[in-house]
């Protein structure tokens, strides 16, 4: 017999899936899905996606699990703790949220675009320049917000990321440049750190979360 809590996550679980991969709903109820990606069965079922090159669909059900999961972890928190900051030195949890969104923003610039690192305009390093480095400005300036605007930021990059994804091949994604340590890097590489990057904020986030005030 399954048990109440894990039904709970499970449905949890379906309907962030659809969140997360784009899915809506229509006026008469039906579900619509994004032009590029069909809902896994499961987000626990890593492999190869619908509408996608086999090695790039693998790499998409990875994010799409870890985001997910990381939308689980903080989809309660209100504003004071999104804003909570454990000291002068660390960063809040929404500060963080933001510069998984300014992450994957800049990885689609260099890998979709081929720009090198840190060439785009002033106007987009405007906007997301200060959650890409977190620190000092972003303590200053990242604060206020409800957890809908940090997830909304999330999602509409992640929208671009699956478009793109479903215009490549197999053959982009192993595509290699001087990157890492001026090492030859493949697109594989740098979109697998886009998703082990928010594998560890979110052990951060988890870690400020049990040290929040009651």
């Amino acid at each position: 017999m399954i048990g109440k809590g894990h039904s709970d996550r499970r449905n949890f679980i379906k309907k962030s899936s659809l969140l997360t991969l784009g899915i809506t709903t229509t006026s008469i109820g039906g579900i619509m899905a994004h032009p590029t990606f069909t809902p896994p069965e499961s987000i626990y079922l890593i492999g190869p996606q619908e509408g996608y090159s086999p090695q790039i669909g693998t790499m998409l059900s990875m994010m799409t699990m870890m985001r997910v999961w990381l939308i689980e972890s903080v989809k309660e928190l209100n504003v004071s703790q999104l804003d909570f900051q454990l000291d002068d030195k660390s960063n809040s949890i929404g500060a963080m949220l933001l510069h998984l969104a300014a992450t994957e923003k800049y990885y689609q610039l260099n890998t979709f675009d081929g720009m090198a690192w840190g060439s785009w305009s002033e106007e987009i390093k405007k906007e997301w320049d200060v959650p890409m480095g977190l620190g000092e400005k972003a303590r200053e300036e990242i604060k206020g917000n409800n957890v809908q605007f940090y997830l909304d930021k999330l999602k509409a990059v992640r929208e671009v990321t699956e478009q793109e994804f479903a215009k490549r091949n197999d053959e982009w994604i192993m595509k290699s440049e001087p990157f890492f340590n001026d090492e030859l890097t493949n697109n594989y590489c740098k979109w697998f750190h886009v998703c082990e990057h928010e594998s560890n904020h979110r052990g951060q986030i988890k870690f400020v979360m049990k040290r929040m005030p009651e």
